[in-house]
This record gives structure tokens, C-alpha cells and sequence, in this order.
């Protein structure tokens, strides 16, 4: 038996003995999470905003350090 072979049954029969727990629960998307949801939207709003302060304060001190302002 080749060694691909003998790999490949193996990793069959572990399939088959576990399960994947990020499996285990199907996902019903027709009722979310919306605890989630908003946790979500609301930490890329807020490292959004994080964002565009920082670009504002470099470019302030950019300004500032080259004679701009």
C-alpha cells in the first residue's frame, strides 16, 4: 500500500470518528444573531473611526512639520 493511500483511509476514518465543532450547530439564517450583528458593525464602526482620527492627526503633524499650517 502506498504511503498517499494508507494517508488517505486514515484521514477518512477520523472524519468519520469526530466531530467538528464548528459543525455541530447549522447556522439558521432566517433568525440571526443579532446580538452578533451589532457587535460586529459596531466594532468596524468603531475601529473606523479610530481610523480616520489617527489619518487626521498624522496629517496634521505633517502639516505642522513641513510648514504647511
Amino acid at each position: 500500500m502506498t504511503l498517499n493511500r494508507l494517508l488517505l483511509q486514515v484521514a477518512s476514518v477520523n472524519k468519520i470518528r469526530c466531530r467538528s465543532a464548528f459543525t455541530a450547530v447549522k447556522p439558521d439564517h432566517n433568525n440571526p444573531n443579532w446580538l452578533r450583528v451589532g457587535l460586529a458593525f459596531g466594532t468596524s464602526a468603531f475601529l473606523w473611526g479610530l481610523l480616520l482620527k489617527q489619518h487626521s492627526t498624522d496629517l496634521h503633524e505633517y502639516k505642522v512639520r513641513n510648514g504647511l499650517e
